[in-house]
């Protein structure tokens, strides 16, 4: 299965790869935004491509073989700044996709579908551990409230409430441990309208989980600041988000940067029309991109 980048083109103008020598990819994945990156940059150029999931990095190994202008790392992008120490002290430009790939949602195996039948992990971690946090964790032994909490905080699920009845109710019968059995205690739990919306009623739920088993938010701060830190003065930082939380954390991270950078998205590029209908998945998609002036 091809992984489908979503607004390759705005990200490709806006990073500019073919000025410069170095440049990241912090969330490689699937490799579409690296393939663009690579093809438009100097020969002489590297790339760094970080991602938190081995299969992932293992798949473009395999496709790139030893190209030696892409380094590929494992790690949580929160780490920006020490992973890609090694291959260069300063970048010229870096680029953040915060969306799940095709590859991750359809065959993970990790519960990140609502439509598949998994076991309920939802880590990015290629090989969970027996402590690791993960969504099953959440649902068996999170206090009601705690549930009801992150669901509203994290998915901006307005049944928050409901859903997370519903879920300790059942877990005092079994407990909830595949995709599918999480996603008819949600359906169950919401009213018949919100179940014919459309989007499917665990959307917002499984986001939420997600978010959580991740830590996606506070990754991301800590990630966008361990990126300037190492990006050079006229550098470029890229972040393509896909829901609120997201793209107010970037909002506000480019804000606090005004002072020593150009914000070169005065509001968020949003895809075109015919990608969406191409892929409707990129529908959330927003695009923010900054400059920076000063050390």
């Amino acid at each position: 299965m091809a992984h489908a980048p979503v607004l390759l083109n705005e990200s490709i103008k806006f990073l500019r790869p073919d000025k410069g020598r170095a440049f990241i990819d912090a969330t490689v994945d699937g490799g579409g935004h690296a393939r663009a990156i690579l093809s438009a940059m100097d020969k002489k150029a590297v790339l760094v491509g970080v991602d938190r999931d081995e299969r992932m990095l293992a798949r473009l190994e395999k496709e790139f073989g030893k190209n030696r202008r892409l380094k590929l790392v494992c790690g949580n992008f929160r780490e920006l700044a020490k992973l890609a120490r090694e291959f260069s002290g300063f970048y010229d430009g870096i680029i953040f996709d915060l969306g799940l790939s095709s590859i991750q949602l359809e065959s993970s195996g990790r519960g990140f579908s609502f439509r598949k039948d998994e076991p309920l992990y939802m880590t990015y971690e290629a090989r969970p551990k027996v402590n690791d946090l993960t969504a099953a964790l959440i649902v068996n032994s999170w206090q009601e409230e705690e549930i009801s909490k992150i669901l509203w905080q994290y998915g901006e699920e307005r049944f928050a409430k409901r859903i997370a009845k519903a879920i300790a109710e059942e877990r005092k019968r079994a407990k909830i441990l595949t995709t599918l059995h999480l996603a008819r205690i949600i359906e169950k739990a919401v009213p018949l309208g919100y179940r014919r919306a459309r989007i499917h009623p665990a959307t917002r739920t499984f986001q939420a989980l997600r978010i959580a088993v991740n830590d996606e938010l506070e990754s991301l701060k800590e990630g966008l600041n361990g990126a300037w830190k190492i990006l050079k003065p006229k550098g470029r930082l890229v972040v393509i988000s896909f829901h609120s939380l997201e793209d107010r954390i970037v909002k506000n991270f480019f804000r606090e940067k005004k002072q020593e950078a150009e914000i070169l998205t005065k509001k968020p590029v949003s895809p075109a029309r015919e990608e969406v209908l191409k892929n409707p998945r990129a529908r959330s998609a927003k695009l923010r991109a900054i400059q920076k002036i000063k050390k």
